[in-house]
């Protein structure tokens, strides 16, 4: 279990991944050099996994986002690694989940546009060895978008 300080610092660089150490420790009650610790103990430890910007999609040229239902034929070892593998090196999936119910992944996609989603789907999703069936959900608007954690 995180302890309390932990939270308040994680739920701080949540909102300001570029809060200075001065400003973090005083955002939540602490000495810098306490803080300082504290962080470097949750970036060792692998619960803070890293710092990125985060872009406007739209803004940055993709204009369209998809849901993907993905069934596979068989689930055997060779065709799940298969698809994770080719999954996991295609910069517009930008989630992957297995999940139950009627499919047995759920992917979020990114493009520029509906010509590139069909290329995608063409040159790369029909090609995979063992996919029984792709649906698409098309994004037609994004109503919550959220990397934070509820803290």
């Amino acid at each position: 279990m995180i302890e309390e300080q932990d939270t308040r610092i994680l739920a701080h660089l949540q909102k300001d991944g570029r809060a200075t150490n001065q400003q973090l420790a005083d955002e939540v009650g602490m000495s810098t050099s306490a803080c300082w610790r504290r962080v470097r103990a949750l970036e060792e430890s692998g619960i803070i996994q890293g710092y990125a910007a985060l872009v406007a999609r739209e803004q940055a040229g993709f204009a369209m986002s998809a849901i993907l239902h993905v069934s596979l034929e068989r689930h055997d070892a060779k065709f799940v690694d298969e698809f994770v593998t080719r999954v996991t090196r295609r910069r517009e999936v930008l989630e992957c989940f297995a999940t139950t119910g009627d499919a047995d992944y759920h992917l979020r996609v990114v493009v520029h546009d509906m010509a590139a989603y069909n290329r995608f789907l063409d040159e790369f999703m029909f090609r995979i060895p063992g996919i029984r069936y792709v649906r698409s959900n098309v994004v037609l608007k994004e109503i919550k978008t959220s990397v934070a954690l509820p803290f």
